[in-house]
């Protein structure tokens, strides 16, 4: 306490209203006479959970308030910061190309636009942080501190499941720059070798134009600020006060101060409370024994002291808990005088909802800024005593957001209602699964995905389509649509090969895998004997050789090769191998035996698989897939990222060899830099098969939207979902749902405005 007092000096400039005496590259500032360091912590999902978890997320709050140094004043800082239209725009508008496809960017902006900035969205971004000040010698103690300090917060958050962040002097001064410049947000340069160079004041870069302090208000710039403090305190909280209180739409800082005590210092003082209570009630019994009134009955509030000393005393000694001073601060900023006023009555009437009660600081606007803003000061006196379970009431967690850098947009966040923003390429694995009944909106979530990768990107995109729901999509955005049938004149040579084919290893060994895969197939499903993969692995080679030895030039041999190479063969198990496959080959089903005559080539490509019949289904998707693998490993090459969306995947884990085939490609498009997603309606049926079960398990990006019944359940176990989170996929409407991103697990909206062009391309509602 005695360590917080400094003497006061009146400013005589807006840069001398800043109390930062000198700043380390680090992020070390000294202010006053302590050092100071910011750290940013991400937000869990606490307001979604269930109550058992958020019990567990409360003790785990409460074992990082306890690990506080008692020697060092904490300052947990919410700080909810407006959206700059020009930062918005830059993050998220797609660039216009003038390839044709302007139009749906103009449309897709608008819409970008309009959900970044409506009424209904907060429009704000809201960063956590928390600010360490502690007193030593010299920077260089108080560096050796911070890293100690460091380690054991970021251990302490992720075991919260949050993310804990240090920050360096240029992250900390953004902050205060974006407090005291709003609206220049994009402005902001620092570059601290060119500032020392020239010899300006850091102050210089961030500091407002104009600070006016008055009674109970201050001026910054064009702004009107206030700041007001936590003076009575209810003797029950809710733990979503906080969230509340920053729900405000605002510019808004709320930092809780904590003062942790040492705990044989706190014993100390309860006892000798406790014993000056006991003093009195027995000083007053004395005087009610000397007027001969024994049976008198100790007052109330002598009773109650007692009884919350002993309580108090309890709480420290046998329940691990520790005495704190707690000091709860708030400044708002609005950009009028009655705007301030009716804010400020908004967060009193909040607070009073709480039974709690804030009071505006009178004549102490300068200290108060000083106290709120993350400096890591503490220029107000008004701390109460706090337990460590009382303090961790004030719990700053309440919804995560998914805001990655280059990502896409999948939604609006239902309880922040800002956007999720989400990038597949940052995440373990990109492969994803897009579940829900029919009619939820899986096809409209898959296109817009897809609408969003061709409009803003340059990957390319392959869509295996078995019900014909794309092609209109497809031709509007300029790809290739390939319709694969017995009766279609588009074929796909099931032998083609580029060089990138073997992952760098000999590419036959893994066409022979693959052609051995399809003459099972071809053969009926029947397991082949060791002579038969004996010949089929030797005509493989023996088809290939002209075509390696070109060095993959000319055209690439066909199934028709292949079994007139098997008719070669002196054995008569040859000659049942080709007899087996001549109706594929030279029948009627040739469809995959001839040279490919369709555009392989182009960025989008749907290949239309609804005329397959019931036999030319099971060899045709493993025709397409390794297609497509082709394809894959030949954009990896080429450096390029490729996007696999698959509808009515259940259909290809019917047939065991697809099926197979799928799961390593699953396992392996990773690392090819690409990234598949299967759409199905029934998890329950998807799950009888351990292949896609795994396969679902593996994918870090799963969007959920209304499930029947038995799926919530299988979902729930297999991904580990509350009973509250299930909730928003339980009867919700069509575009509504929950989003697991890596760890996260957001619930989301997805409305698209319905008169546009894109709106008409995407939707699959009969009316419509």
């Amino acid at each position: 306490m005695k360590q917080d007092k400094e003497r006061s000096v009146i400013p005589k400039s807006v840069q001398q209203a800043i109390p930062i005496r000198a700043i380390w590259p680090d992020g070390i500032f000294a202010v006053g006479n302590k050092f100071s360091k910011s750290f940013r912590f991400a937000d869990i999902n606490y307001a979604v959970a269930s109550r058992e978890d958020k019990e567990t997320m409360f003790l785990s709050y409460s074992e990082l308030l306890n690990s506080f140094d008692s020697g060092a004043t904490t300052k947990i800082t919410i700080h909810n910061r407006r959206l700059n239209q020009a930062d918005v725009e830059r993050s998220i508008l797609i660039p216009l190309q003038h390839d044709g496809l302007d139009v749906y960017r103009q449309e897709y902006n608008d819409m970008l636009l309009g959900k970044a900035t409506d009424g209904n969205t907060n429009g704000t971004i809201q960063e956590k942080y928390i600010t360490i000040s502690v007193v030593k010698k010299n920077v260089d103690e108080a560096r050796h501190y911070f890293a100690r300090v460091g380690t054991e917060l970021t251990a302490h958050f992720s075991r919260l499941g949050s993310k804990c962040t240090e920050l360096d002097a240029t992250d900390r001064l953004r902050i205060l720059h974006d407090f005291f410049r709003i609206g220049e947000e994009a402005d902001f340069r620092f570059d601290m070798q060119e500032m020392m160079r020239k010899g300006h004041d850091f102050k210089d870069y961030i500091c407002p134009d104009t600070f006016e302090f008055a009674k109970d208000h201050f001026r910054m710039g064009e702004y009107y600020g206030r700041v007001i403090f936590l003076r009575d305190y209810a003797s029950y909280i809710k733990d979503s006060m906080v969230a509340e209180l920053c729900d405000l739409n605002r510019n808004l800082l709320l930092s809780l101060d904590v003062i942790p005590i040492p705990t044989d210092e706190a014993v100390r003082e309860v006892e000798n409370r406790l014993l000056g209570v006991e003093t009195n009630i027995t000083n007053w019994q004395r005087r009610q024994n000397r007027n001969n009134n024994f049976s008198a009955v100790i007052p109330y509030d002598m009773e109650q002291q007692r009884k919350e000393s002993k309580e108090f005393l309890s709480d420290l000694t046998t329940r691990d808990q520790r005495m704190m001073f707690g000091l709860l601060t708030m400044v708002h900023v609005a950009d009028s005088k009655e705007q301030l006023d009716s804010d400020t009555e908004t967060l009193l009437t909040t607070a009073r909802k709480h039974l709690c009660q804030f009071s505006t600081l009178s004549y102490q606007q300068m200290d108060g800024l000083n106290t709120v803003l993350p400096y890591g000061l503490r220029k107000v006196h008004a701390l109460r005593t706090l337990t460590t379970e009382s303090t961790a009431v004030f719990i700053p967690f309440r919804a995560q957001e998914i805001v990655h850098p280059d990502g896409i947009y999948y939604g609006q966040n239902i309880i922040s209602k800002n956007m999720v923003v989400a990038n597949r390429k940052q995440l373990l694995n990109g492969n994803s699964f897009i579940l829900g009944v029919s009619g939820s909106g899986k096809s409209f979530a898959a296109k817009r995905e897809i609408v969003n990768q061709i409009l803003a990107s340059d990957d390319d995109i392959i869509l295996i389509d078995p019900e014909r729901e794309y092609s209109a999509l497809v031709n509007a955005l300029g790809g290739e649509t390939i319709h694969i049938s017995a009766t279609s004149s588009n074929h796909i040579n099931a032998m083609d090969m580029n060089r990138d084919y073997g992952d760098g290893a000999n590419p036959i060994i893994l066409k022979s895998e693959f052609v051995l895969s399809l003459c099972e197939q071809l053969t009926g499903g029947h397991q082949l004997g060791a002579k038969e993969k004996s010949l089929i692995d030797r005509c493989t080679a023996a088809v290939y050789r002209k075509y390696l030895r070109s060095n993959y030039k000319g055209q690439p041999p066909t199934l028709q090769d292949f079994r007139a190479e098997l008719l070669k063969q002196a054995e008569t198990e040859a000659q049942d191998i080709a007899l087996a496959i001549e109706l594929f080959t030279s029948g009627s089903l040739n469809t995959f035996a001839q040279s490919t005559n369709v555009n392989v080539h182009n960025r989008l490509i749907c290949y239309d698989i609804l005329d397959l019949g019931k036999q030319l289904l099971p060899i045709g998707m493993l025709v397409v897939l390794d297609n497509i693998l082709n394809r894959i490993t030949q954009n990896r090459a080429r450096g390029k990222n490729t996007f696999i969306f698959i509808d009515e995947i259940y259909l290809l884990f019917q047939h065991e060899y697809s099926s197979n085939f799928l799961f390593t490609l699953w396992k392996r498009v990773r690392k090819y830099g690409a990234f598949c997603t299967g759409i199905t309606q029934n998890v329950d049926d998807l799950l009888q098969s351990h292949t896609a079960r795994t396969m679902l398990a593996n994918s870090e990006f799963i969007v959920m939207l209304n499930q029947a019944s038995t799926d919530r359940m299988e979902l729930a176990e297999l991904l580990n979902i509350s009973d509250l989170q299930l909730s928003y996929i339980t009867n919700v409407d069509a575009g509504n749902g929950l989003m697991k991103v890596g760890s996260s697990l957001v619930p989301f909206t997805d409305k698209f405005p319905r008169h546009t062009k894109l709106y008409g391309l995407m939707t699959t509602k009969p009316g419509e």
